[in-house]
C-alpha cells in the first residue's frame, strides 16, 4: 500500500456550506427581485410617456396622472404617492423628470435591504 494516497472530495460539512451559502444568496436575490422589477417597469412607462409628443404638451398634472395609472396597470407596487417620487420640472421648454426613490425590503428577522434609484430625463416640450 502506497503512502500518501488518500482520496481526496468534498466532505459533507463543506457541501452542507455550500448548500446553505447557496440558499442565503438565492433567497435575497428572490426578495431584492421585485423592487428592480418594478423600477424597470416603472422607468418603461416614463420612457413610453416621455416619446409621446402628444402627452408631453399636456400640463404636469395630466402627465403625472397618465404616468401613475400605468403604473397602476401594470401592478408596480412602489408608493407613488409621494410628491418626491417624480418631479418634473419646466426649465426654459425643457421638461426635467426626475426620478428619485429609495424601497426597503425586509430581509430576515430585523434586517431590512434599502434599494435606492435615482435616474433623470430631459425632454423638449413641443
Amino acid at each position: 500500500m502506497a503512502v500518501g494516497n488518500r482520496e481526496r472530495g468534498a466532505s459533507f460539512f463543506s457541501i452542507m456550506m455550500g448548500l446553505i451559502i447557496a440558499g442565503i444568496f438565492f433567497a435575497v436575490g428572490f426578495k431584492l427581485f421585485t423592487p428592480y422589477k418594478d423600477h424597470a417597469t416603472f422607468r418603461s412607462i416614463l420612457e413610453n410617456v416621455i416619446h409621446d409628443k402628444d402627452q408631453i404638451s399636456k400640463e404636469f398634472r395630466s402627465i403625472r396622472r397618465t404616468i401613475y395609472d400605468r403604473a397602476i396597470i401594470n401592478q408596480v407596487r412602489a408608493d407613488l404617492s409621494r410628491d418626491e417620487f417624480l418631479k418634473i420640472e419646466n426649465k426654459d421648454g425643457v421638461l426635467n423628470f426626475d426620478l428619485v426613490y429609495e424601497e426597503r425590503v425586509p430581509m430576515f428577522y430585523n434586517v431590512d435591504a434599502v434599494v435606492k434609484f435615482k435616474e433623470h430625463y430631459e425632454v423638449t416640450k413641443p
